[in-house]
């Protein structure tokens, strides 16, 4: 089965396509290289030993996601690109909406024009906005969103869902995930942001080696045990291989108008001053650090309930904070060195 995965470039998608091809799959990248970088194709040839289809194209260029949908006769698609930084998203909110719910129009459309009828869309736990209850599941009421990105997230899962009930021939998946962190165990790929990192652990991977002075905790005074907020951290490689699984499981659907949600997450939470202490322990080191004040946009406290995605997707998280840490170390190490 060939898969199209769009930002497959880019940190979570460099590993499903990874995770792709060792489940038997063949996947095919289109990535615009806004967030990403070229020399993770580098990265996943050295993974598998063999190249990977890839196009540089955006995913709101309707015309040439046609012209590529009409050379490559995908099966399936798996949807990450996207804008993705909160903080930037509350900026930039027009820029956000545009382009991470148009894109995703342009997909749905040629897919439907194209019959290729599984499609696995790249959600977030952002569309729960701060939850009443934790932990959540997939029936926790979806709340306002807290950024705008968030909000396209949950806005997208409507688009989904309505295209799916008007039956264009469309299976569906939105996975739910939490916060992805780490690296493949091999170092060849990992979260490599362009300028400035958005994300808490490639920044602070970037303190740690040296290349930015210190890391800034976003508040204190949050109602969780240490003061500073709580997420459930997963290795990109467990999530990667969620992806796979949500391939698999719309494989096995009869009915042409499924369409179904999944928290994917560990189900644990940790606060972000017990990631760096975490950090510090396995990989043996100091991290330059301060506290800042709270940030917009930012959930005080979220982590999922996940025995929906165990039971119905056969899924389990294997891999530990440390092992991710200690593989986001590892990227690290070799990056700078090579730099």
């Amino acid at each position: 089965m060939k898969i199209l995965v769009t930002g497959g470039a880019g940190f979570i998608g460099s590993h499903t396509v990874v995770e792709l091809h060792n489940a038997g799959y063949t996947p095919v990248i289109i990535d615009n290289l806004y967030n990403s970088n070229r020399e993770v194709l580098a990265g996943i040839y050295n993974i598998i030993g063999k190249e990977v289809p890839f196009y540089e194209i955006d995913c709101n260029d309707e015309r040439a996601v046609r012209d590529l949908f009409e050379k490559e006769k995908f099966d399936g698609v798996i949807h990450f690109a996207a804008y993705k930084a909160v903080g930037e998203s509350v900026e930039k909110p027009l820029a956000y909406y545009e382009n991470n719910l148009m894109s995703l129009i342009v997909l749905l459309k040629v897919m439907r024009d194209y019959q290729v009828n599984k499609f696995v869309f790249s959600s977030s736990c952002t569309v729960y906005g701060q939850p009443n209850e934790l932990p959540v599941t997939e029936d926790t009421p979806r709340q306002p969103a807290a950024s705008p990105y968030g909000n396209t997230k949950a806005i997208s899962e409507d688009i989904i869902r309505d295209h799916v009930i008007s039956k264009p021939g469309i299976k569906a998946i939105a996975l739910r995930y939490f916060n992805p962190i780490g690296a493949h165990s091999s170092a060849e790929i990992g979260e490599l942001p362009n300028g400035v990192p958005s994300n808490l652990v490639p920044y602070l991977t970037q303190v740690a080696a040296g290349l930015r002075k210190s890391l800034t905790v976003f508040g204190e005074d949050y109602d969780t045990p240490d003061g500073t907020c709580v997420r459930d951290f997963i290795h990109v490689v467990d999530l990667a291989i969620a992806h796979v699984k949500a391939i698999e499981l719309l494989n096995e659907q009869t009915i042409s108008d499924y369409y179904d949600v999944f928290n994917v997450g560990t189900g644990q939470g940790h606060t972000v001053l017990e990631l760096i202490k975490t950090f510090e322990e396995v990989n043996n080191l100091k991290l330059n650090y301060n506290i800042g004040p709270r940030r917009p946009g930012d959930v005080e406290k979220i982590y999922a309930q996940s025995d929906k995605v165990n039971n119905v997707m056969k899924w389990h998280a294997e891999k530990s904070l440390a092992d991710a840490l200690k593989d986001a170390w590892r990227w690290q190490e070799k990056i700078t060195k090579s730099v």
